[in-house]
């Protein structure tokens, strides 16, 4: 069993040596990439750390965390590791918490584990309000957008991964920035795999995040928009047809014609100063009803169909393996 630690690093100078460290010695490779890093961070990592672990991977051009990340994973699936764990460099993530992300995956509960810091209310108090409650409205937009209904804190970027179901991702195609965490759950949940959430509380250090709110924003939603059209298209009428299909079309439907009825008899009745009668008013009110009624079972078939089942195949030995 090999197990590999990735951390992106950009401008993490400062706590990247201590956050090596302290990784525990189950593991068995740590990548640390320099994502074109403006303080040379790899060169940093490589004259004062004498960790054999450690090997120091280096993007010509900045890509992101997500790029960074990427570079970690394919070079996991080149050495042949089984689970890559990924580790921010800038001291916010306790790696003493990897055996947490690890078990599940070892024991062939899940596919792929990511961490929440909204589990516990105690872990809260130390987020900043901002993070509180940009993360609390993208965590409703990112269930319809990747499907996994029982998660929260999709940006949360401490997460580990089955590399037997990393190998069958489109590493190309995924967003190499800060949409990165939440595209990786949209392309988990085309292939199905099973993802948990991990309680953890986040140390929020003196370094500052590059992620701007108001231009970050803007970007999310659109992306997230893009994803949950995207997965409605492949999941209810490209790899399977059923009656949450029927469901969906219909609920657009009535709504959209009871809505269109509605407001147009309103128009007439204004300009032509007469009263609209209750019949033409049920007319309209009726089609929104029951439209609606079948967008709520949509939604409720969706929830309904998270994956359960992982695919991946459980590593030999794991549940006596001491992490």
């Amino acid at each position: 069993m090999k197990i590999a630690v990735a951390i992106p690093c950009y401008r993490v100078r400062k706590h990247v040596l201590e956050v090596i460290q302290r990784i525990p010695d189950s593991v068995y490779r740590i990548y640390a990439v320099d994502d074109a890093c403006p303080d040379s961070s790899g060169k940093y990592i490589e004259e004062n750390c004498t960790d054999s672990r450690v090997t120091v991977l280096y993007n010509s051009s900045n890509q992101g965390v997500g790029g960074a990340v990427i570079t970690a994973y394919r070079q996991a699936i080149l050495d042949g590791m089984d689970i890559v764990v990924k580790i921010d460099g800038d001291g916010q993530m306790n790696p003493q918490l990897l055996p947490h992300f690890l078990r599940p995956i070892l024991e062939g509960r899940c596919d792929y584990t990511k961490g929440n810091r909204f589990f516990r209310l105690e872990s809260l108090k130390d987020m900043p309000k901002t993070r509180l409650l940009g993360n609390a409205a993208l965590s409703f937009i990112s269930k319809a957008s990747c499907g996994y209904w029982n998660i929260m804190d999709p940006t949360n970027g401490y997460t580990a991964i089955h590399c037997s179901v990393l190998r069958e991702l489109p590493l190309e195609k995924i967003a190499t920035r800060y949409f990165f965490e939440t595209d990786m759950l949209f392309r988990l949940n085309t292939l199905r795999a099973v993802v948990r959430d991990i309680p953890m509380d986040s140390v929020y250090a003196d370094e500052e995040s590059n992620l701007k709110v108001t231009s970050a924003l803007p970007e999310f939603l659109k992306k997230n928009l893009s994803r949950m059209f995207r997965r409605y298209g492949y999941s209810y009428w490209l790899r399977d047809f059923n009656i949450a299909s029927i469901y969906s079309v219909l609920g657009v439907l009535l709504v959209g014609t009871g809505s269109v009825f509605g407001l147009a008899h309103w128009l007439q009745s204004t300009q032509s100063g007469q009263y609209t009668s209750s019949g033409t008013v049920m007319l309209a009110a009726l089609p929104i009803i029951i439209g609606v009624q079948f967008l709520i079972a949509f939604l409720q078939y969706d929830m309904s169909r998270i994956p359960s089942e992982p695919i991946a195949p459980q590593l030999p030995g794991s549940h006596d393996e001491k992490i």
